[in-house]
């Protein structure tokens, strides 16, 4: 942003101009294609053109899970782990509580005892609110328990050492790990496959990943995480949502793959399209 100023009979008048900065121009395009993608799938949605998701195992395994836990006479755990509503790992723990509510309604409908635990002490009333309503919408709201809503501790490994204790007490049958997760996931998800039970990870940082992927039976990867909400509601908002950001990255992906063709034959357009 820059001011011009000039002088006409003792008097300054000004003009404020708004450049775009060097190097952002194609920030700007590429951002106004993608808004009309979502735009476009959205109204189309909203129209009956709903797009179809794929199947995910990890989150079609709940509901066998549950059942299980249902069979043996055994409680289920579930944790969105230790995030909390700010920060970058504030998305993982709202789609760790989006999974929550179906969740908890399965296990209302089969009459299961329920743990939920949880790091952030400011997620609790969140919890609380979609259990509660879960239970409500099961037919049971006489059911819920507001004790089995547990903050552990706001120290990493004090929570790790927590949940492990109630896994292990508790006798948990089924084991529900979807949410943010950091160096506490192997220590939690260890000692759910040591007591035998069932377990569905779910987390976006990479990092711990391959630790669900070893000791869970069934894991959410990475976005598939965030795509969970849409999958179980089944609102075509959200899968259109999911189908307009697919799109986008395949933009994004045709836009990598012409570029490097079109510089192998030495036409440079495209890399210089994203230099203005």
């Amino acid at each position: 942003m820059y001011l011009t100023l000039n002088r006409r009979n003792g008097k300054f008048g000004g003009i404020l101009v708004l450049p775009f900065a060097t190097g952002v121009t194609h920030s700007f395009i590429l951002l106004a294609i993608s808004t009309v993608v979502m735009v476009a799938i959205l109204y189309a949605s909203k129209k009956g053109k709903v797009p179809k998701i794929r199947k995910i195992a990890a989150i079609d395994a709940i509901d066998e899970a549950v059942g299980r836990a249902t069979e043996m006479g055994r409680p289920v755990h579930y944790t969105p782990g230790i995030g909390d509503f700010y920060g970058y790992d504030a998305p993982m723990t709202i789609a760790g509580i989006s999974v929550l509510g179906y969740a908890a309604r399965k296990v209302a409908e089969y009459n299961t005892p329920l743990i939920v635990t949880f790091a952030a002490p400011e997620v609790e009333p969140v919890i609380a609110d979609v259990v509660r309503q879960a239970y409500l919408a099961a037919g049971r709201p006489e059911a819920f328990n507001p004790d089995s809503i547990r903050f552990i501790s706001t120290r990493q490994f004090a929570y790790a050492s927590g949940v492990v204790g109630i896994l292990h007490r508790e006798k948990v049958a089924a084991n529900f790990m979807i949410g943010y997760f950091a160096g506490e996931s192997i220590i939690v998800a260890e000692a759910g496959f040591l007591g035998g039970a069932i377990q569905v990870g779910g987390t976006a940082n990479t990092y711990q990943i391959p630790f669900f992927v070893v000791a869970c039976d069934h894991v959410l990867i990475s976005e598939e995480l965030y795509a969970a909400g849409a999958y179980l509601s089944r609102d075509p908002v959200q899968l259109a949502a999911i189908a307009g950001q697919d799109w986008v990255r395949l933009i994004a992906a045709a836009f990598i793959v012409a570029g490097a063709l079109l510089a192998t034959f030495g036409m440079s357009w495209i890399a210089d399209f994203f230099k203005i």
